[in-house]
C-alpha cells in the first residue's frame, strides 16, 4: 500500500521562524534615519534579504512582506499603503530566496547569495520607484518635473538602502546558518 500522507508545506517550526523573522523585519524598520519628509535610510531591507537567503522564496518573502506590512500599519504616514508594501517586500525576499536556493543550495553559496541579494534589492527598488511614479504623476497629478525630482531623491536613498541590505545580509547570513545548524533548528525547517 502506497503512503498517501504528504508532508505539510509549513510545519510548526517553519511558522515559528517566519513569525520570528517577520518580527525582526518589523523591528529593524524602526532603526532608521529620516531624510526630511520624503524618505529614510533604514535597516528593514537587510532582514528582508536575510529572510530570503535563510528560508527561500516563499517563507523568506512572507517574512519580508509581513514584517514590513505591520510596520506600515503602525505608522500613519504609511498605513494606507501596507498591502502594496507587503507585495513589494515579498518580491524582495522572494527573489533573494529564489536565487540563493537554486539547485538546492539553501542559501549557503556566496555567489548565489550575492546574486540573490542584488536581484531582490534591485527588484524592490524598481517596484518602489514605479509605485511612486504612478502615485505622484497619475493619482496626485504632480507636474512631471516635480515627480522626477522626487524619484531621483527616493531612488538615490533606495539604492543606498539596497547596498546596505546586500552587504550586511550577505555578510551575516553564514552566522545565522551556523546558529541554526548548531541549535538543531535547521533540520526541523521543512520550507528550506
Amino acid at each position: 500500500m502506497e503512503n498517501t500522507v504528504k508532508k505539510a508545506r509549513f510545519g510548526t517550526y517553519d511558522i515559528v521562524f517566519i513569525g520570528v523573522m517577520s518580527a525582526v523585519v518589523f523591528a529593524a524598520n524602526f532603526l532608521s534615519i529620516p531624510l526630511g519628509d520624503v524618505t529614510r535610510i533604514h535597516f528593514g531591507n537587510v532582514f528582508c534579504v536575510l529572510s530570503g537567503l535563510l528560508l527561500g522564496p516563499v517563507s523568506g518573502g512572507l517574512c519580508a512582506g509581513l514584517g514590513s506590512f505591520f510596520y506600515d500599519l503602525c505608522n500613519p504616514l504609511y498605513a494606507a499603503e501596507a498591502p502594496i508594501t507587503f507585495l513589494m517586500k515579498f518580491v524582495l525576499g522572494g527573489v533573494a530566496g529564489l536565487i540563493s536556493h537554486l539547485g538546492g543550495r539553501k542559501g549557503k553559496a556566496l555567489p548565489f547569495n550575492l546574486a540573490g541579494a542584488v536581484a531582490g534589492s534591485l527588484s524592490y527598488v524598481a517596484l518602489y520607484l514605479a509605485k511612486n511614479f504612478v502615485t505622484q504623476y497619475f493619482l496626485l497629478k504632480n507636474p512631471i518635473d516635480t515627480v522626477w525630482a522626487l524619484l531621483i531623491t527616493k531612488g538615490t536613498v533606495s539604492l543606498l538602502n539596497a547596498v546596505i541590505a546586500v552587504v550586511v545580509a550577505v555578510l551575516i547570513c553564514p552566522v545565522f546558518h551556523q546558529v541554526l545548524e548548531r541549535s538543531g533548528f535547521a533540520g526541523k525547517l521543512s520550507a528550506r
